[in-house]
């Protein structure tokens, strides 16, 4: 397939799917493969199955993930985009150090929302070797990260929030320090908007109206009061109270336009620095929003352990 050349540098899926690696590594994939216009192989993404058993084969065959599954109607994340936003990270983060990445189980880092998936836990740790504590108000998104831990043996610590309006509270502990924070918002501020917006991306796509994502997606997942706006802002209020637990924070921001008011939040808060970094794949541009509290000249010493 053509490369993906808006993929960032390091992400091993810039020249698209491996269909033979794949169907070698996970044959059941490909009884879900189909052949594109001009003769490629590739699946019929708005086939849940099909995604479902591509992600599945891709963990497999790039991140040593010999088992993976998420409960019916759980967010199955496209995994590309995904890898992107750790790689940027890893970037992010060497920019406080020397230019290098660090690596290891030293560098911590937390996922607020982890869910069913686990999938930055599972996608970054085998990348970089970090250290995951993966955070969810979900009871059953929880039980499905641990099934996927203990099926793979992986050190990944899970949390539970228990209060709704608490992102931060509750889940990092005093002794707690973290070089880096994701998460991946609720970007709807009601469930009648996430339904629009299903059915606008059906309607793009030629197909008949529905109900369903072929990303699926639970209504935690999908939407909260006030928006990815809203949520952000609680990120940015709540990460105060942990200013020198934690180097970065940040969060994807899936609407360009909800960058100026967030800028605004920020600099109200008054923090050191916040960048906002672009990622593109194929057609589609995306965002992360991070922010520290941190001084600059005070960073590489918390990336080097000086901070514990």
């Amino acid at each position: 397939m053509a490369t993906k050349t808006k993929l960032h540098p390091r992400n091993q899926h810039r020249e698209g799917y491996d269909f033979a690696r794949l169907v070698a590594q996970s044959p059941e994939l490909e009884a879900f493969t189909i052949s594109n216009p001009v003769g490629q192989t590739t699946i019929d993404f708005q086939d849940v199955g099909a995604v479902r058993m591509l992600n599945r084969a891709l963990l497999k065959s790039y991140y040593n993930i010999n088992f993976w599954d998420i409960p019916t109607n759980y967010l199955c994340p496209p995994i590309p985009g995904r890898v992107d936003y750790i790689h940027y990270l890893a970037d992010l983060l060497a920019c406080s150090n020397d230019q290098k990445i660090p690596r290891g189980r030293n560098i911590k880092a937390l996922d607020i929302g982890t869910g069913a998936s686990l999938v930055y836990p599972l996608i970054g740790q085998s990348e970089y070797g970090w250290h995951f504590t993966g955070v969810d108000i979900d009871p059953a998104a929880l039980k499905s990260a641990q099934q996927i831990c203990q099926f793979n043996k992986l050190k990944i610590n899970l949390r539970r929030q228990n209060i709704r309006e608490n992102i931060f509270r509750g889940v990092i502990e005093p002794h707690d320090t973290f070089h880096i924070t994701l998460c991946n918002p609720p970007f709807h501020a009601s469930m009648e908007k996430a339904n629009k917006g299903t059915q606008r991306k059906w309607f793009k796509l030629g197909k008949e109206q529905s109900s369903k994502l072929n990303f699926g997606g639970q209504n935690d997942e999908l939407w909260c009061p006030g928006g990815e706006i809203k949520f952000i802002a609680s990120m940015v209020e709540q990460s105060m109270e942990f200013a020198d637990q934690c180097l970065w924070f940040s969060s994807l921001v899936s609407k360009k336009a909800n960058l100026e008011p967030l800028y605004r939040i920020l600099r109200k808060a008054k923090v050191a620095d916040f960048k906002v970094v672009e990622m593109a794949q194929g057609q589609k541009t995306s965002r992360f929003i991070a922010w520290t509290h941190i001084k600059k000249n005070q960073r590489s010493l918390f990336v080097n352990g000086a901070k514990k």
